[in-house]
């Protein structure tokens, strides 16, 4: 089978809180929240229990990073100690009297639980490294086939960019949360609650201090984020205004030069740009102040833990080494707070990006196929529609009672005005839609009774918008038989009359495509898909609007070559231009999803009708052109 489907795969537009859209941490940028949060996240968990293991030792390992961390301070506080009360006593007496060995072991203990801690953390990150590949890896394979499974009426109503952006955007989001944010959030929270168990063994009173002057800090910058967000969402709004007015400027880049629009699309990107200038550095400037704020409040803690800390020196309820480890625990304590509120943001988007994600897993596929179908043998190429019935949406019918038979080797055209219905009867053919009503037949056989695969193997397209893969010239004409050889492409490469101009090229059969075929004329690349077509061999062809891009002089050659492709074969030929389809056996006219007139050319030209208007008003067209 050959298939050609101009699709225009665009990478989508960065997500907005790019290196624009965020304060510092992400805390100042506005956060896309999901509609169901716990639905959402109790599938990701699910869709994480095949990890399950690896994310509990994750866990364990992060919890002992911490842990091991957390005692340093406590072990060096007991160091300084040691070491000021020899001094002190050292001042007293005159003797310096410091016990080196304590401190020592002290130092020894330090450095081993810092390594023990840096390689807990090491083998964490490696573990949830892997964790969070595999799952990007699954995500993208089952999104991937999806794609395959859904029916076309879906990309009729999501944009291309909508589902690459599921494969790619969203994803990289939840691997991102996972490989990052899972185990920052298991050590911020451990640690937070490490810390607060360690400043109350120091000592109660300094904790409360430290505890009551973080409300002050999380008011100030809720009232900073507030303010800071309406401006973030104007910015995310122009830079989106921005994005499509470049990218609609620069696609009709000759339109809007042939049309002098150079300067109202100047003054238009202005306005647009002035706007989001005065949005970007507001937002900017405002989610800036959130550090320097916390960094304000957090020294007031400081200060506090140092006045109160002195004062329970002088009065010997505390040592000086506990002191200066309090102030390392004040500093351990701002820290993961910032941390989780940054990750709160983050799991917020990632749950909404797993959301979407989820979605598209959950759309509804294309019909199953039948249990036992139908192997084809020897097809001949009968195809018959028995009062077929068809329209995109229920309540509005494309076809409306489609009727005709088509005998094998049959060259059959299928013309009327534009919405006739023409294409779609190709597309019920194939199975690209199911039908309403009615049946479609091939060789006495429902096209419902053979699988998917072996009914689009019985046909080959070559359509009006080539589809040609970022691939050499050969590869492409393999596309429509896999297995075939290199001798066997050139040969389909002949039979389209494509082997001369092929061989004229810059390495032959072995020229790579490039990405937007601009190497290569129209004409051109549709003899490379009439080459692919007569590789697949198919036992039914379908032409549509195969030549109407092309100039006189290519559109002989690419008759010739369309001669090759349909001698012995049941052949379907959709076109505009009726001087094309004079010599097909039958013709079927269409108008308004019926067949209004069926014969050859010289009856229906005779029969004085439809058709013989049609074909009038083009003639009168060509004359006066």
């Amino acid at each position: 089978m050959n298939q050609n489907n101009n699709t225009n795969f665009s990478r989508p537009a960065r997500p907005m809180g790019g290196p624009m859209g965020r304060g510092p941490g992400g805390m100042g940028m506005p956060v896309e929240k999901p509609k169901d949060f716990k639905g959402t996240m109790a599938k990701l968990l699910a869709y994480l229990k095949t990890y399950k293991k690896a994310i509990i030792t994750v866990i364990i390992f992060a919890l002992l990073s911490t842990v091991f961390t957390i005692f340093g301070p406590k072990i060096l506080g007991k160091a300084i100690t040691k070491l000021f009360e020899g001094a002190m006593v050292g001042y007293a007496t005159g003797v310096m009297n410091i016990d080196f060995d304590y401190i020592s072991k002290c130092v020894i203990i330090l450095l081993g639980l810092y390594l023990l801690s840096a390689a807990f953390s090491y083998i964490q990150g490696w573990i949830m490294s892997g964790v969070s590949m595999k799952v990007t890896y699954r995500l993208r394979k089952d999104i991937f086939q999806k794609i395959n499974k859904l029916p076309l009426k879906y990309f009729d109503n999501t944009t291309h960019g909508e589902v690459l952006s599921r494969l790619t955007n969203d994803v990289d989001t939840v691997s991102q949360t996972l490989n990052q944010s899972l185990s920052q959030m298991i050590t911020s929270c451990a640690t937070i609650i490490g810390v607060l168990i360690m400043m109350f063994s120091i000592s109660w009173l300094m904790t409360l201090v430290t505890v009551l002057i973080l409300p002050l800090s999380m008011i100030i910058m809720m009232k900073v984020i507030k303010r800071s967000q309406v401006y973030f969402k104007k910015q995310q709004e122009y830079l989106g205004h921005i994005n499509g007015h470049v990218e609609e400027m620069y696609g009709g880049h000759t339109v809007m030069k042939a049309f002098n629009g150079e300067e109202d699309s100047q003054a238009k990107f202005d306005e647009y740009n002035n706007v989001l200038y005065g949005a970007s550095w507001r937002s900017q400037f405002l989610s800036g102040l959130i550090m320097p704020i916390m960094i304000f409040v957090g020294n007031l803690g400081y200060v506090a833990v140092c006045i109160l800390g002195g004062v329970l020196a002088v009065l010997g309820s505390i040592a000086v080494g506990d002191i200066q480890a309090f102030i390392q625990y004040v500093r351990y304590f701002n820290q993961p707070i910032s941390q989780i509120a940054t990750i709160s943001n983050t799991l917020q988007s990632t749950v909404a990006a797993s959301e979407r994600v989820f979605a598209f897993l959950e759309e509804e596929e294309e019909k199953p196929e039948i249990a036992k179908p139908i192997t084809p043998t020897d097809i001949k190429g009968v195809v018959t529609f028995k009062e077929v019935r068809f329209g995109y949406k229920e309540d509005k019918m494309v076809i409306h009672n489609f009727s005709a038979t088509i005998n094998p080797g049959q060259k059959v055209a299928i013309v009327g005005p534009t919405g006739a219905g023409k294409t779609t009867i190709v597309k019920l053919l194939m199975r690209f839609y199911d039908i309403n009503a009615g049946e479609i037949l091939i060789d006495d056989n429902s096209i419902y009774a053979f699988s998917r695969y072996d009914l689009r193997q019985m046909f080959g397209m070559v359509l009006q918008d080539t589809w040609l893969s970022n691939n050499t010239i050969m590869e492409n004409i393999r596309y429509g038989r896999l297995d075939a050889t290199d001798e066997e492409v050139v040969a389909a490469g002949k039979a389209a009359y494509a082997d001369k101009f092929i061989r004229t090229l810059n390495d032959g059969y072995q020229m790579v495509i490039n990405e937007e075929a601009s190497n290569m004329s129209q004409g051109q690349k549709q003899l490379i898909t009439i080459a692919r077509a007569i590789l697949a061999n198919p036992k039914i062809l379908i032409l549509d609007e195969a030549t109407s891009s092309v100039d006189t002089r290519t559109e002989l050659l690419i008759q010739k070559a369309m001669a090759n492709l349909m001698k012995d074969r049941t052949s379907f030929i959709i076109a505009h231009r009726l001087s094309t389809i004079r010599d097909a056996d039958l013709i079927l006219v269409m108008d308004d999803g019926d067949i209004v007139e069926q014969g050859n050319h010289q009856e229906l030209l005779a029969a004085g009708g439809f058709y013989a208007r049609l074909y009038a008003s083009q003639f009168e067209k060509a004359e006066a052109s």
